[in-house]
């Protein structure tokens, strides 16, 4: 057991069970686990306060606070991914059937402007349906995880006693992201949205970048081989889970690992690959996104956002 203990935020699942249960142990550290009950709570809590060590987060949350100087950098491990073609939802009263029509009109954004998710799904409509971003006014529900940030003029907050589901039944709203509401009138935008992600895979290699992993600063100078044992860790537990997929040993199979099989019939490969090289097209991506969308200010590259010496690791 190693003297050093690293307090850790992260969600439990497939490809990070193996760490929760300690087959996979690290070599310089031990992890002391705290279960978040929704792990967006750990992004606000380690870019606001530092609380935690190692920390699971979204990675345009990342980019905001790498760009707003906070003392954390990222291990490239990517902890959740998933398709956004879906993302966006809109009441069919109002006979909207092109994204293009958005323009104009009010989109509402479950929580934050800088959420992932609708930094996703805001590119698709940008990149592959023409959308000019900047001709819609985009309505929060929430305020955003680095406290700095300010966004652009088009972005405003909900009016005080509305919600974003009650202004979209109503009309109010023309579409809105991040929501799932259980009423025949609404549907997502773009229709059959599973299979155009899947043919977005299948295409161009677009399967996109959620949650990435995150190590205070101090930490990684203190200890310079850190960074790269933390990578291996995770590395060798997502490992297992990717043997258990490949094999059909996992017995009631989640969304998540219908999803990742269903990437490994169509890659044949690893369906959730660690490290730049592997990833370089979708990290290159959302760096630019997040830079048109105004949420940071220069575009970074690939190798300054991820810690040294993990660079070169795939895994």
């Amino acid at each position: 057991m190693s003297d050093l203990k690293l307090k850790t935020a992260i969600q439990t699942l497939g490809h990070t069970q193996a760490l929760k249960d300690g087959t996979i142990r690290p070599q310089t550290f031990d992890f002391d686990f705290e279960e978040v009950p929704q792990i967006i709570q750990a992004f606000r809590r380690m870019v606001r306060g530092s609380e935690f060590d190692i920390s699971e987060m979204a990675i345009t949350t990342y980019l905001c606070a790498k760009a707003n100087g906070k003392k954390i950098t990222a291990i490239p491990v990517f902890l959740m991914r998933a398709f956004h073609h879906g993302a966006i939802v809109t009441n069919t009263k109002l006979g909207i059937t092109d994204p293009k029509q958005l323009e104009g009109k009010k989109v509402g954004v479950n929580r934050g402007y800088t959420v992932t998710a609708g930094v996703w799904a805001r590119s698709i409509l940008q990149h592959e349906y023409g959308v000019d971003l900047s001709k819609i006014t985009w309505v929060l529900s929430g305020d955003e995880h680095v406290a700095e940030y300010r966004a652009p003029g088009n972005v405003v907050p909900i009016e005080k006693g509305k919600t974003i589901e009650e202004m979209l039944l109503s009309g109010e709203l023309a579409a809105a992201s991040g929501l799932v509401i259980d009423n025949p009138d609404i549907k997502t935008l773009i229709p059959d949205a599973a299979k155009v992600g899947f043919e977005a895979l299948r295409t161009r290699g677009h399967y996109p970048i959620n949650h990435t992993l995150v190590v205070r600063d101090e930490l990684l100078a203190q200890h310079p081989g850190l960074a790269k044992d933390i990578f291996e860790t995770f590395a060798k537990a997502k490992q297992l889970y990717v043997e258990k997929l490949r094999k059909g040993e996992i017995s009631e199979p989640s969304k998540m690992d219908q999803t990742a099989q269903k990437i490994m019939e169509i890659t044949g490969k690893d369906p959730m690959p660690y490290g730049i090289e592997p990833n370089r097209a979708m990290i290159e991506a959302i760096i630019q996104y997040a830079t048109e969308q105004k949420i940071i200010d220069r575009r970074f590259t690939a190798e300054e956002i991820f810690a040294e010496g993990t660079r070169d690791l795939v895994g």
